[in-house]
């Protein structure tokens, strides 16, 4: 046995030693498009991609919903499964470059007739053999396997960073439904607040109209107002009722609103993001590093479809005993071997090989198109979003003070409607501009928060829990 594999070692070191690869010189693109808002600040910060979450999403409740999601949530459990498998599949292409060696037995009696006998007679034959073998071994000599072992070992990166992009998507789904929840609860209670004071002020003006002291008008007025109300509630309600859902949804599990319900007034702020960035923080994004993987996987494929052109070597080996009947197996004499290698070149294959190569290549080119997108989607995500923080803080202190202002004219309004001066409609169109108001107010305030965690979601943030220490 040993002297089968002084025989097939040297010989297979060899042809791996001197396997060349057909791989073509990888160069990352160069972005089409850049991001730049600035000289970089001379104060040493954290980049936002390795910003942790939990320093961004400063409210604890928060912080324990995100938590679960990442452990409970479904679609991030598939993107994992998803490289766990990939990773299998790499190691199963590694191992091709291998030799399989299995171990193997046989026993067999037959009968041969007088009539095809040599010896004129009937007779029983009876054979044993056990050894070890090596079936079709190809070996890499230009690097075809090895190839394709980069092309997997490129995919399970780029399942990886896919994987790390679901997080990401994640983390920002549960923060947005858990502020939109909030908000929506708290335009809610808005909406209930007004209800109950039109309900009121509606019981007030039905014992003026008994006593003749109201019009009719005046009393359907306020009872529409209050019918409005009503209808503005039940919308509200329905919305803080889906976003909810979808909360309980992303976390993976039942939730109790009773737990998670927070004061919209009370809500802490997310910690503010840096306003001096260059193209560098978009190459960190798990969506753009798996697209550039994707570009390495396809270049790899190339140096395989290349390989397929020269002849494919390959090697066949067996050692062992042999003999009629078991006890033979024992003697010096019933030792046997096999080598057998083999090679297989294409002479005549009507373009298949050529079309393969073209096949590879212009997937590169496809990955590579992609990447550039990938890029510029990037970039639109940040330069949208960080010019709508600049207007956004303008609407809301605009909406700070229309808010304001609307209280104040309600209150005139209802001063005069007192005194007899004005009719209950000026009352009503007050009452509707204050409500707005507020209501937007607290709108502006959910885009400014849903404006930061967007960010933070396209400068690649959200990946680790805590930041790295500087």
């Amino acid at each position: 046995m040993s002297q089968l594999f002084r025989q097939i070692l040297p010989l297979s070191l060899l042809l791996l030693v001197s396997a060349c690869s057909m791989i073509p010189d990888y160069q990352r693109p160069e972005p089409l498009i850049e991001l730049d808002t600035g000289t970089s600040s001379e104060t040493e910060t954290v980049p936002v991609a390795e910003l942790g979450w939990q320093e961004f999403y400063r409210d604890t409740a928060l912080q324990q919903l995100i938590q679960k999601a990442l452990t409970h949530n479904q679609e991030l459990k598939i993107a994992s499964l998803s490289v766990q498998q990939l990773q299998q599949q790499y190691q199963i292409q590694r191992a091709a470059k291998l030799p399989g060696v299995d171990v193997q037995g046989e026993a067999s009696r037959s009968r041969t007739p007088e009539s095809l006998s040599f010896v004129g007679r009937s007779g029983i034959n009876e054979q044993y053999s056990v050894g070890l073998g090596i079936t079709s071994w190809e070996i890499d000599f230009f690097g075809r396997i090895e190839s394709l072992s980069q092309s997997a070992l490129q995919q399970y990166f780029a399942s990886r960073a896919a994987r790390d992009s679901a997080q990401l998507s994640l983390i920002a789904e549960v923060a947005d439904s858990w502020f939109s929840w909030q908000a929506a609860e708290a335009q809610t209670q808005l909406a209930a607040e007004t209800r109950k004071a039109r309900e009121e002020t509606y019981q007030l003006i039905k014992k003026r109209f008994d006593n003749g002291l109201a019009s009719e008008l005046d009393l359907r007025q306020a009872e529409t107002a209050v019918h409005e109300a009503r209808i503005l509630q039940a919308q509200y309600q329905q919305q803080a009722n889906q976003f909810f859902t979808s909360l309980q949804l992303l976390a993976g599990e039942n939730l109790d609103k009773s737990q998670w319900q927070a004061d919209w007034g009370k809500i802490g702020q997310l910690q503010e993001l840096p306003t001096n960035l260059s193209s560098e923080v978009l190459l960190q994004r798990p969506d753009v590093v798996q697209a550039e993987y994707q570009i390495k996987s396809a270049n790899a494929d190339i140096g395989a479809a290349r390989a397929a052109f020269f002849p494919r070597i390959s090697l066949t080996a067996s050692l062992g005993l042999a003999g009629s009947t078991p006890a033979q197996l024992t003697d010096s004499g019933s030792r046997q071997w096999q080598i057998a290698p083999q090679f297989t070149l294409p002479l005549l294959d009507w373009g298949v090989n050529e079309s393969n190569l073209n096949v590879a290549e212009l997937q590169k080119d496809i990955n590579m198109a992609n990447y550039q997108q990938v890029i510029q989607q990037a970039f639109k995500e940040v330069r949208d979003e960080m010019e709508a923080r600049i207007t956004l803080d303008d609407q809301l202190q605009a909406q700070q003070d229309l808010t304001r202002a609307s209280q104040r004219s309600l209150d005139l309004a209802r001063s005069r409607f007192d005194a007899g001066v004005d009719s209950y409609l000026d009352v009503l169109d007050a009452q509707r501009s204050s409500i707005n108001s507020q209501l937007n107010l607290i709108a502006i305030d959910l885009q400014r928060l849903r404006n930061q965690l967007t960010l933070y979601k396209a400068l690649g943030g959200g990946l680790y829990a805590d930041s790295p220490e500087m």
